[in-house]
C-alpha cells in the first residue's frame, strides 16, 4: 500500500457582491476593527480560538480553532493594500488539520450605493490536494463559506 500523496491544485475565481443598508465607514469597520469583525468571522463557532488582527499594510491576520467535528482549522493572512473604506486586498492560506488546504488572494472593494454601501469580494486561489474536497467542489465549497461569512456582516451591522 502506497503512503503517497496524490497531488493536486484546483484554480478557482469567484466574486460575491453584497448590498449592506449601512454607509461605507460602518462596513469598513466589520473588517478594520478587530473586534467588529470577531462577531461575523467565524471565532465563536470554533472551540480553543486563536485569533489576532494587525491591521494594516504588512500586518496579519490569524483565525485559528477546533470545530465540533473536531476539524483544527487554520486561517492566516497578510495584508497587502489597503485604501480605507475603499479597498483590501490579503493573500490567505488555510490549513485543516495541519495539512495546507489552500492559497488565496483577496480583494474586498466598497462603494456608497443608494441602499448604503456595495461590497464586491473577488477571491482567486488554488486548492490543494483535495484537502477541502476533489476539484471544483473545493472551490464552490469556499464559494458557499464565504457567502455566509459576508451574510453575518448583515447581521452585525443592524
Amino acid at each position: 500500500m502506497s503512503t503517497t500523496t496524490r497531488r493536486t491544485q484546483t484554480h478557482a475565481t469567484f466574486v460575491i457582491e453584497r448590498d449592506y443598508a449601512a454607509p461605507v465607514d460602518r462596513v469598513w469597520a466589520a473588517f478594520a476593527d478587530a473586534e467588529v469583525k470577531r462577531q461575523w468571522f467565524g471565532a465563536d463557532e470554533a472551540t480553543d480560538p486563536e485569533i489576532a488582527e494587525d491591521f494594516r499594510v504588512g500586518g496579519t491576520a490569524i483565525n485559528h480553532g477546533t470545530f465540533a467535528d473536531g476539524t483544527r482549522s487554520e486561517f492566516r493572512a497578510t495584508y497587502t493594500d489597503i485604501v480605507p473604506e475603499e479597498r483590501i486586498v490579503y493573500t490567505y492560506d488555510m490549513w485543516l488539520d495541519g495539512v495546507h488546504a489552500s492559497t488565496s488572494i483577496t480583494t474586498v472593494v466598497l462603494e456608497p450605493s443608494d441602499a448604503g454601501t456595495r461590497l464586491t469580494f473577488t477571491e482567486q486561489g488554488v486548492h490543494l490536494d483535495g484537502v477541502h474536497g476533489p476539484g471544483p467542489e473545493a472551490a464552490n465549497g469556499r464559494e458557499h463559506g464565504t457567502g455566509e461569512l459576508l451574510d453575518g456582516i448583515a447581521a452585525v451591522l443592524a
